[in-house]
């Protein structure tokens, strides 16, 4: 539309339809992502840039423009598929996740600390001590070791803990970080070898055989309260890291996920934060087990 008044209208009236056009994508791109949940924010995103990509060949169906074309298309449909993508790993569909809050629950405001639990601060000896004597570890990345850069200091530690005779995997959630995929990439950028890789679906059983789940920079994605109905993540697919004997999680703070609500593995009493950035607390991690 404001391509067309470009082309055709006065530069007054050109200036006053593209300024209502901005408007009008303003507030509609407000109201409609209001109502939806935190957790389901990743999918939304990927679903407005794929409405960038279908604007952008709009636009060149009225320039003119074959290569504006081809490149909005290309985006639009990468965007597309990659919302579908999303919205299947979540368990949910476009249209439920477009029209309310996640999962039905009471809000993205609902905390679970209220409740009384108790967070445990350990400190990295403590975390040493434990991942050297384990016989197997399984280690959930999430979005805070792509926000530190840490895939090179977590593989370090691995072939540390590897030489020890430790058994040593990686829970991969489809939407950990923030596109599926985004985990594996950074992993086999740090030469992890891809049979250590496991699918959400392959390696939740194993938790029950785990000594120690290390968690670094996961949130949403372990939150045990996606099983309780009338959760705000009420059935969204979790690693099931609360079933390990021993859970440790390297966090900066004890900050929310996408969902807005307070992760109950963290006031589990099998879980230990270390609170620290995920390169420094890896770092810290694998001097400490050297010390042993």
């Amino acid at each position: 539309l404001g391509s067309a008044g470009a082309l055709t209208l006065s530069s007054e009236v050109t200036l006053a339809l593209l300024g209502l056009v901005v408007a009008a994508g303003l507030i509609f791109g407000v109201t409609m992502v209001l109502p939806i949940g935190g957790a389901d924010m990743p999918v939304v995103i990927s679903l407005l840039n794929s409405f960038t990509g279908t604007a952008a060949a709009m636009a060149g169906f009225v320039l003119g423009n074959p290569v504006l074309i081809i490149s909005g298309a290309l985006v639009g449909a990468a965007g597309g598929i990659l919302t579908k993508l999303m919205a299947d790993a979540m368990n949910r569909s476009i249209m439920n996740i477009m029209v309310g809050g996640f999962g039905g629950g009471e809000g993205a405001a609902a905390t679970t600390d209220d409740s009384g639990g108790t967070v445990r601060e350990i400190g990295a000896d403590d975390v040493a001590i434990q991942l050297a004597y384990a016989s197997s570890v399984i280690v959930v990345p999430g979005y805070g070791l792509a926000v530190a850069q840490a895939q090179h200091a977590v593989r370090e530690l691995a072939e540390l803990l590897e030489s020890k005779g430790v058994d040593v995997k990686y829970a991969i959630h489809p939407v950990a970080g923030r596109m599926p995929g985004h985990m594996n990439v950074l992993l086999a950028e740090a030469n992890v070898p891809y049979p250590q890789l496991k699918e959400m679906e392959e390696i939740n059983p194993e938790f029950d055989r785990c000594d120690v789940a290390l968690v670094i920079g996961a949130n949403d994605v372990t939150n045990p309260a996606a099983r309780r109905p009338g959760s705000p993540v009420s059935g969204m697919p979790i690693l099931d890291v609360d079933h390990a004997k021993s859970i440790v999680v390297i966090k900066r703070s004890m900050g929310r996920g996408y969902a807005g609500i307070d992760n109950e593995l963290y006031t589990d009493p099998k879980t230990g934060m270390l609170f620290a950035d995920a390169k420094d607390g890896l770092a810290a991690l694998t001097a400490a087990v050297k010390e042993l």
